[in-house]
């Protein structure tokens, strides 16, 4: 980790970054406004941030700290994971943030990819670590010490722009997490980025609820709206009962809402309207335009998208609220995931679609390739790091083409295509017509090997009612045939990783585990005896 390659965009490139002096800076600017609030009204000003980071950069110098050492974080959304994502990285170590949903065995996966032994947690999470062997840091014994107001704090040393700074994992919906090293001068680039494509410029005052895991997506933009004196909400997932006041207040300027969480806000608070709030910040998974209709609805013409992977971090493209608003406006919305133009310095491109898909395929879209200087280093795997690539593109593994306007939209995933009779079909373009069903949750479309078909496409539907399959074959009617699905299964819900994503080999897995398959022309399936 110490020794992680750079990213060879950054390669020539020696100034050293002082995280220290900014967040110095920024409490001197901001000290009794608030920084954060989390969802048990615990509060953190700028000068509390900023004294609780450096004791614990500290702390952790003093027990013989190396310069891009590795240490974890094992928190929940809470003010603690605020203050300990800045001071592991004053602390100039390579921070490892942990969701707090992460079971024993996860952690001991992620500590074999990153090698890291300590990890700063809470007491009721220290039992089941140190069994494993892992020395723990408490964070109740950093944010217990005596703050001292007016004491001046001592800077530390600028970090290293090249060295190894953050690992984030990748979902796993294709198999175990990778790790996805980030030098310093990425991480920079990247926040500095992400706040040049805001579609305003946050203050004092101004607040964003985050409600998904810090580790990921919640962390970006908190760092971005924390360098502007603003403040940060942070919530442990969607609750409406903690929502609703928030949203009747008109004390909520921004949120963060991927599909999934807009979704639930969106049918819980059905009939409400809020156009206080300025701006719906969403990504992560495909916006449909029934879910679009009920976020204007409710909020106005606010909704803007980005693209993003752990591989390289929001912002790839960027649609803003008024483009998204028009996109969503056309007579007949294309299929597939409109995310927008390219970020300044983030060069796409679309790779080969004669050899990604079959001759039969209505459309050849292709892989979408990246290339940007905020990219991360490399992947790690059981095998060790993998760098980039020097210069070179990163295969995103997305589908996607470029429109006639030069945006970016995504069509699915090359690992998802599902092979049926003869056929190539991609399983977000029926999910997208099916987002429309009035009769379930959610509904995942993915397949079961088959000797007869190749692959059967199935559709699974979480908290299904009575008749929901016809309303899905009502939807479907205007697709090809063998784009239908040819066996339709209700559970009571469909299974997720920390970061909300739906793996769709793990519901066929799921299928399969309570049903046996009946192959042939007319397939079918049967419950299992218990």
């Amino acid at each position: 980790m110490t020794n992680a390659t750079p990213c060879a965009t950054n390669q020539n490139v020696s100034l050293p970054i002082a995280w220290s002096d900014t967040l110095n800076n920024l409490a001197k600017r901001f000290g009794h406004q608030l920084a954060a609030i989390d969802g048990q009204q615990n509060r953190l000003t700028y000068s509390e941030l900023n004294q609780r980071a450096h004791a614990l950069a500290r702390r952790l110098i003093q027990e013989g700290l190396k310069p891009g050492e590795a240490i974890a974080s094992l928190l929940p959304n809470s003010i603690d994971a605020v203050w300990a994502s800045y001071g592991i990285r004053l602390a100039g170590a390579t921070e490892i943030p942990l969701s707090w949903g992460y079971t024993l065995d996860e952690i001991q996966w992620c500590a074999q990819l990153a090698t890291f032994k300590t990890i700063l947690t809470l007491e009721k999470r220290t039992p089941e670590l140190l069994s494993a062997g892992f020395k723990t840091l408490l964070a109740e014994s950093i944010a217990s010490a005596p703050l001292e107001p007016n004491t001046p704090i001592q800077p530390l040393a600028p970090v290293a722009f090249n060295q190894s700074a953050r690992v984030l994992f990748t979902s796993g919906t294709t198999g175990k997490p990778k790790g996805v090293l980030y030098t310093n001068g990425a991480r920079w680039l990247g926040e500095q980025l992400l706040k040049a494509t805001l579609p305003f410029v946050p203050e004092p005052g101004v607040t964003i609820l985050l409600m998904t895991p810090f580790v990921h997506g919640a962390s970006l933009l908190a760092f971005a709206w924390l360098d502007h004196g603003a403040t940060i909400i942070l919530h442990d997932g969607v609750n409406i009962e903690k929502i609703a006041p928030l949203l009747d207040s008109d004390s909520l300027d921004a949120i963060f809402a991927p599909p999934t969480v807009l979704a639930k806000i969106t049918s819980a608070l059905a009939g409400k309207r809020y156009d206080h709030v300025r701006c719906i910040f969403t990504g992560t998974q495909p916006l449909t335009p029934a879910l679009y209709q009920r976020a204007n609805a409710m909020f106005g013409p606010k909704v803007r998208i980005t693209f993003g992977k752990s591989e390289c971090v929001n912002p790839i493209t960027v649609l803003g609220p008024q483009d998204t608003h028009d996109y969503f406006s056309q007579a007949e919305v294309p299929a597939g995931a409109c995310v927008g133009w390219p970020a300044p310095g983030v060069e796409i491109k679309i790779e080969a679609p004669d050899a990604l898909t079959a001759q039969n395929e209505e459309r050849s879209d292709g892989e979408v390739l990246l290339r940007s200087p905020h990219m991360s280093c490399g992947l790690i795997d059981s095998n060790g790091f993998r760098p980039h690539e020097p210069e070179g593109w990163h295969h995103t593994g997305d589908l996607g083409y470029i429109d006639a306007m030069g945006r970016v939209v995504l069509t699915g995933r090359i690992a998802d295509v599902i092979k049926t009779g003869g056929y190539r079909v991609n399983p977000d373009e029926i999910e997208v017509q099916l987002a429309a069903n009035t009769l379930c949750a959610q509904i995942c479309v993915t397949s079961l090997a088959s000797d007869y078909w190749g692959e059967i496409i199935i559709a699974v539907a979480e908290g299904a009612q009575d008749q929901w399959e016809q309303q899905c074959e009502s939807l479907l009617q205007g697709m090809s045939r063998h784009k239908r699905p040819r066996l339709y299964v209700s559970v009571q819900a469909l299974p997720r990783n920390p970061q909300g994503k739906i793996s769709r080999k793990a519901v066929s897995k799921m299928v399969l585990a309570t049903h046996k398959l009946i192959d042939g022309s007319h397939p079918q399936l049967e419950p299992l005896s218990n």
